[in-house]
Formats: structure tokens, sequence, C-alpha cells
């Protein structure tokens, strides 16, 4: 028999990897970075369930996969997910500019404990492993959470 946790981390496994095959939603992250004055910033976009477990990449920004390491909260918390970058990178984001990201989520994981978080890392600057959290909930489309160093404001939109 599962654990609960168990069960839970194999729906929301289910659900990332098949959300055709379950109600669904499209869902738009916006992340707006700080003019910082640095280099452009690698961004690890990605979810964990209601204890802090990782449940899937949404997005990685940067392109070279030996600076992950700087990203450190989303490669611990994946590292066994060999499937966690398949058509999910792309150039890391400038300072003062934006990145958008649009991925179908289960309509299960809503309101269900689950989190958007990003992790963000500049060359020659500070690391900031889960440099923002936001819950993903019905109530919190719309709003925005400002980060902790380089991340001005992220926000999503349930469409």
């Amino acid at each position: 028999m599962y654990k609960p946790r168990t069960l839970t981390a194999l729906m929301a496994a289910c659900a990332l990897a098949f959300p055709a095959l379950a109600q669904s939603r499209e869902v738009t992250i916006s992340t707006q970075l700080k003019n910082y004055g640095g280099d452009g910033a690698y961004l690890a976009v990605y979810l964990t369930d209601a204890q802090g477990a990782y449940a899937g990449t949404l997005w990685v920004a940067g392109g070279k996969a030996k600076y992950y390491k700087h990203l450190s909260d989303w490669n611990r918390l994946s590292a066994g997910d060999a499937k966690r970058l398949a058509g999910v990178t792309g150039a890391s984001v400038g300072a003062g500019r934006k990145l958008t990201v649009t991925a179908d989520l289960a309509d299960a994981l809503i309101d269900a404990g689950y989190e958007i978080r990003v992790d963000a890392a500049v060359e020659d600057m500070r690391d900031s492993p889960s440099e923002v959290r936001l819950p993903l909930t019905s109530a919190g489309s719309g709003q925005s959470k400002a980060g902790k160093q380089y991340i001005q404001s992220l926000s999503y939109q349930l469409n």
C-alpha cells in the first residue's frame, strides 16, 4: 500500500507528466528581474508539493548545465528527475528583463498546497536559492510577490 505522501507525489508526477489526461489549466508565470547591475541571471522555475518536495520543473533560464549547481535548492530537489530539463530550457535573463513561462498544470495542483518557486544565480554575484516562493492558489492568481535579491516580482495568471 502506498503511503499518503508517496501517493500524493505519484499523483502530482502523473498530473505534471500527463496534463491532457486530467483537467488542466494554462498558467502564465511572469518573473520581472531587478536592475541589479550584473550579467544575465540563471533561473529555475519549479513546483514543490505541500511538504516541500520537488514536483516538477517548469523552466530553466540559462543554457550551460555546469552552472545549474548554483541554482542549489532546485538542483538538490530535482536531482533524481532524469527528465527535469526535457524541453524546458532557454537563454539566461538580463537584468531588468522579464521572463514569461506558460505551462499546462493539472487542476488538482491548484489550491492543494503546491508552490511555484524560483531559484536565481548571477555570475560573480551571490546565489539566491528559493529566491521567491508563491503558493499556487486560485486566489493568488494575478497577485505578485517580491524576491529576496534579483527578482522584483513573481506572479502567475490562471487562464
